[in-house]
């Protein structure tokens, strides 16, 4: 069979998970290891070399328009091992001229020889994790790294030529006040990034945080939501636009790779414990560093929870992920989509917009308002229960 012209090719984001850190941070409950044994770099990046080799013989007829290099510290494992990995995908799969590539890094792990490989590369966008502008409280999460240090990060990639930044913070911090939150964003401003993540801390079972969170002076959750709000505001004031619950950019710079999980794109995800939703699948896979080098190397089994998502679980992703959204939900593309009947979803978002929780825009689009965001859960809640009482519509002949 013949190849797809690259214009209807299916779109496709590729994820590689960098399972190695420096350091654990306290509240971090991701898959990584502190090791710096170059036994496990050196069979992490072969096994995951020859896991996308494997992978791209299997989508001829996708176009991958982002690269996302995650972790774990994508910039502690180096920018050879990052290099090597992308030439691997760029000769494994179709790669759009114009892709988003992007990857991860802390303040402690950027260098400019770091920076100037990766650029020389093709990577063209940085997620730099800052997360707070308070010394003492970057100590009480674990980070390694001070702001002076993050400053310095942020003057490096720009020296070397980076032109779409993203900055992720945290709120709700060990001892942090509302007004401290404002003093960050408003340091953070100064910075000028393209893209600013804000989240919420939250406190996950089997972290260190979560054994000494009474004694830490943790935000209750009303600060937390006026955290929230007023970064909103700020961030707003400052040009930036707020298009999911957490994510915030200048014009032209939403993360095209997260806008694929958001809108319900595909991608293949590589590395222990990545996931990737490809073909009608959703697999992830096993959260065992060595355990994946050995299957890789043997052929054996390296997914877990493979599984085939039936179109009334599409229909109910849809309205998660999609009410995380600023654009929100349209109603004529969920009918098309899912043959299921919107009225009854619209009926209970009336409901919500009367509470100043939603709002329906001039295109007839439902979307959640910031005060909605806040309770987005509880609201989504609601709309799955509806829908699994709607019946189909009726194909027409």
């Amino acid at each position: 069979m013949a190849l797809l012209s690259r214009k209807n090719k299916t779109p496709l984001g590729i994820y590689i998970h960098v399972p190695f850190c420096r350091s654990k941070c306290q509240y971090c409950d991701f898959y990584s290891l502190t090791t710096k044994e170059d036994s496990l770099h050196d069979g992490y990046l072969d096994a995951v070399c020859s896991h996308i080799k494997e992978a791209g013989a299997l989508a001829p007829n996708y176009l991958v328009d982002t690269i996302y290099f995650g972790g774990g510290t994508p910039s502690f494992f180096g920018a050879e091992g990052m290099a090597a990995i992308l030439t691997v995908i760029r000769k494994s799969f179709d790669v759009a001229r114009d892709a988003e590539i992007t990857f991860e890094a802390n303040p402690d792990s950027v260098s400019d020889r770091l920076l100037r490989r990766l650029r020389s590369e093709g990577f063209n966008r940085v997620s730099l994790g800052i997360q707070c502008d308070n010394d003492d409280i970057l100590k009480k999460l674990g980070r390694p790294h001070s702001y002076a240090q993050a400053v310095n990060a942020v003057k490096r990639i720009r020296k070397m030529g980076f032109k779409n930044l993203s900055l992720d913070l945290m709120y709700g911090l060990p001892g942090q006040s509302l007004q401290a939150w404002e003093h960050t964003l408003q340091n953070v401003l100064k910075l000028q990034p393209e893209h600013i993540s804000c989240y919420g801390l939250k406190v996950e079972e089997g972290t260190p945080l979560y054994e000494y969170q009474d004694c830490c002076n943790l935000a209750d959750d009303d600060t937390q939501a006026d955290m929230y709000l007023s970064a909103i505001e700020i961030l707003r004031q400052h040009g930036y636009r707020q298009y999911e619950i957490s994510n915030f950019c200048r014009k032209g710079h939403v993360s095209r790779h997260n806008l694929k999980y958001w809108n319900g794109g595909e991608y293949l995800g590589f590395g222990p414990d990545a996931s990737s939703d490809f073909g009608g699948r959703r697999f992830a896979i096993i959260r065992d560093l060595q355990g994946y080098i050995a299957g890789i190397r043997s052929g054996g089994q390296v997914l877990r929870e493979v599984q085939e998502v039936p179109p009334r679980e599409r229909a109910g992703e849809y309205l998660m992920m999609r009410l995380r959204t600023v654009s929100g939900l349209d109603p004529k593309e969920y009918e098309k989509r899912y043959l299921l009947p919107f009225g009854p979803l619209q009926k209970a978002l009336e409901k919500h917009k009367e509470q100043g929780l939603a709002v329906k825009t001039f295109d007839g689009r439902w979307h959640l308002t910031p005060n909605g965001f806040l309770v987005s859960n509880s609201i989504i809640s609601d709309l799955l229960l509806i829908q699994e009482k709607c019946k189909p519509i009726a194909r027409r002949r």
